[in-house]
């Protein structure tokens, strides 16, 4: 980003939060958490800070006009303290879905990296190493496209019916946030949860993620090649938790399956494909798993296994074990979009456009610069692709742009 380019989003981010009419919501409890900000121009992360009174942090804000901003997950007796003297009293649990962890067709089209070490170059998924050198720090460009959200929203979908169905939470206990860039936060701000340390949230993300849910003992599993029919009396489904979830799946799966979808689940067994009816009647129903002649535990096993990846959730694991993470704030800008942190109400989901309601910047236009973009849509308008062009765009997409250091301001 020149110096141009950083100084007129610099100017926007300003004005944003120096209107009365962008004041940030205070979240629950605000004088018991860390608040943090990333400075705009220095890159700086200040933390620590405590405020009694909201309004204080909001001129803070307006003064400092940072790029990015976080409050605590956490509640402590003294925010302002160093981490070991805090004083920790509970903390929100906090899930994080973000398109970087979602393979999706897309990635290889818009979102780009390169290895700090030896210059390799590639498209798609950041590596966690480099393939030619082993290095693990990568200068990245990624996008966030309809097919991006749409991955990323899929997931949430999964995470709210396991809260509400599994957990037993409310959608009034369940907060939904839009984070601003590739993907949304969950948050549970219930008394209830507060004081769950670090291990039994590692219980919920493996319940979540679908880690260790099995139907048979590993004893079994090993013994299966010669114990085939007394394995397959003991492949049991019942019908609450994981178990259900399997259960549905599988028999929505099979109603639907074709032979190139029993292929790609790696399942030769053109016996599923036949009497659908009676086989989900028999074996899903009734549970008569055993009674389906030519379909082995083995194969039950592999089609559980199949739906246990359809039905898990992938969320960021780290963020939900870690009881002292700071989560950006509702209603703050994200420095690589100028998009807002935007809360919607879970049943608002599907319909909740970000592009639409996320959208900070509202009036004006300005001319760049653009290196290269793909299509986007921006305030209900559909824009690019564009290479090497100069045009004038709305300020949303020209901020956009910017922090993806895909256009400059022209002067």
């Amino acid at each position: 980003m020149g110096l141009d380019s950083r100084e007129y989003v610099y100017q926007r981010f300003s004005e944003f939060y120096k209107d009365p009419a962008n004041a940030v919501p205070a979240p629950p409890l605000p004088h018991k958490r860390e608040f943090g900000y990333l400075t705009f121009k220095e890159k700086f992360m200040v933390r620590h800070r405590r405020f009694e009174q909201i309004a204080n942090f909001r001129t803070v804000l307006a003064d400092t006009v940072p790029s990015d901003v976080y409050h605590s997950c956490a509640y402590y007796e003294n925010p302002d303290f160093d981490m070991d003297k805090k004083g920790w009293i509970g903390s929100d649990v906090v899930f994080d879905i973000d398109a970087d962890h979602i393979p999706t067709s897309c990635n290889k089209i818009h979102d780009e990296f390169r290895c700090v070490k030896c210059g390799f170059e590639g498209r798609g998924l950041t590596p966690e190493e480099c393939p030619c050198c082993g290095g693990t720090k990568f200068e990245t460009k990624i996008w966030a496209c309809d097919l991006c959200i749409a991955s990323a929203r899929d997931e949430v979908a999964k995470l709210l019916d396991m809260l509400e169905k599994d957990f037993g939470f409310s959608q009034d206990e369940v907060r939904v946030f839009f984070s601003g860039h590739r993907g949304y936060h969950v948050h549970i701000e219930s008394e209830v949860v507060r004081s769950l340390d670090a291990m039994a949230r590692k219980e919920i993300v493996d319940y979540v993620t679908g880690l260790g849910v099995a139907v048979l003992e590993k004893e079994d599993r090993e013994q299966g090649a010669r114990r085939k029919k007394k394995l397959s009396k003991k492949f049991n489904l019942h019908n609450y938790g994981w178990n259900r979830r399997l259960k549905v799946g599988m028999q929505t799966f099979l109603e639907n399956a074709s032979p190139e979808d029993l292929k790609e689940v790696g399942l030769r067994n053109k016996a599923l494909l036949e009497s659908k009816d009676t086989i989900i009647k028999r074996a899903i129903t009734e549970g008569k798993w055993e009674s389906i002649q030519g379909v082995s535990v083995q194969t039950w096993l592999k089609l559980a296994e199949h739906i246990r990846e359809v039905q898990a959730a992938k969320i960021d694991t780290v963020v939900t074990t870690d009881i002292h993470r700071l989560i950006r704030m509702n209603g703050t800008l994200h420095g690589k979009t100028g998009l807002k942190k935007v809360e919607f109400k879970p049943k608002e989901l599907q319909t909740f456009d970000p592009f639409t309601g996320a959208v900070a910047f509202k009036k004006g236009k300005v001319k760049v610069l653009v290196s290269d973009a793909p299509e986007f849509r921006m305030s209900g308008e559909t824009l690019g692709p564009y290479k090497n062009q100069t045009l004038e765009l709305p300020v949303a997409a020209a901020v956009l742009l910017i922090c993806k250091r895909r256009a400059e301001v022209v002067p």
